[in-house]
């Protein structure tokens, strides 16, 4: 169950968490446009810091410039709002939720002059996938839904509708048993996860899927930029489902699943089935950079 915190900024005011709220016939709710964003703060030695801040706000105005949404606010306004709802609400390590949606007014497909409204949430939320995913591993299986062609839904932009195409996929590896959904795209290569980019490794070599059909995601980004400083050769290109099942790791990267490896897909062992030591010493140095323990990445640091 979410864990309410105290205060919500909607539309340039804190209001309280109960009182945050909008009317049943707000236009987003009912067609599904609206943009938002996925922030981690994380508890470190020198405090409390918000993860790549600066890119999550630019790609929430991009989002939001996808879907023809103009946000009411400059950047610089949205991100110290982000890191007021964090310092309001008195937390230490939390998950941040902006979200830019289009308001009360006109119904119908075109939304006309209704305003362009913001909220930014935060609370305090553990490891998406289980704390037992980040050191061994979760069970992920390919569905059977697919991920957006990329002249269905823009997938650059992290829209709220385009979601419903992850929890349909997510909802029905679940009812089998398995813990995450893996997209194909509608060509039938691998695409991404229910809500995470993913990365596999074969002969020493770290392989992910291009900026086609996954949206451009933050620690993906930041993921291969630790591998390339690490020397390790990368390469961002189309494979296909059995190149998961042959490779020796597999892992999956989002804000929300942080780094979290990948011991089986379909039934079938991924390497020897526990979590490999590329994936490990990725996932161990990106905790070390986000708590503050390494400060070789500083500048990923929004301090709070």
């Amino acid at each position: 169950m979410l864990q309410p915190s105290e205060k919500i900024w909607m539309d340039g005011k804190f209001v309280n968490w109960a009182d945050a709220s909008v009317h049943v016939l707000t236009h987003s709710l009912h067609y599904g446009l609206a943009a938002f964003e996925g922030i981690r703060c994380y508890k470190g030695r020198k405090g409390s810091a918000i993860f790549r801040l600066p890119e999550h706000v630019d790609r929430l105005f991009g989002s939001a410039h996808i879907a023809m949404m103009q946000i009411p606010y400059e950047k610089k306004q949205v991100a110290d709002a982000i890191v007021e709802t964090v310092r309001v609400n008195r937390l230490e390590a939390c998950y941040i939720r902006p979200l830019v949606y289009i308001g009360y007014g006109a119904m119908g497909l075109y939304p006309g002059e209704n305003p362009i409204r913001m909220a930014i949430a935060a609370w305090q939320w553990g490891t998406y996938l289980g704390d037992e995913a980040l050191t061994n591993g979760i069970r992920a299986k390919v569905s059977s839904f697919t991920r957006h062609h990329v002249n269905v839904a823009m997938t650059r932009a992290k829209i709220s509708g385009y979601y419903v195409n992850s929890i349909l996929a997510k909802r029905e590896v679940k009812a089998d048993g398995y813990d995450e959904a893996i997209l194909l795209d509608a060509d039938g290569y691998v695409s991404e996860g229910s809500g995470e980019n993913i990365f596999i490794v074969r002969n020493g070599q770290l392989k992910t899927t291009p900026l086609t059909s996954i949206l451009e995601g933050i620690t993906r980004n930041s993921v291969l930029q630790l591998a390339r400083e690490r020397g390790i050769p990368v390469v961002e290109e189309r494979f296909t489902r059995d190149a998961m099942y042959v490779a020796d790791e597999v892992f999956l990267t989002g804000t929300a699943a942080e780094i979290a490896p990948v011991r089986e897909i379909d039934g079938r062992r991924i390497g020897t089935g526990k979590p490999g030591p590329l994936t490990m010493d990725l996932q161990k140095t990106f905790f070390e950079i986000v708590r503050g323990e390494d400060s070789s990445h500083e500048s990923w640091l929004t301090r709070v």
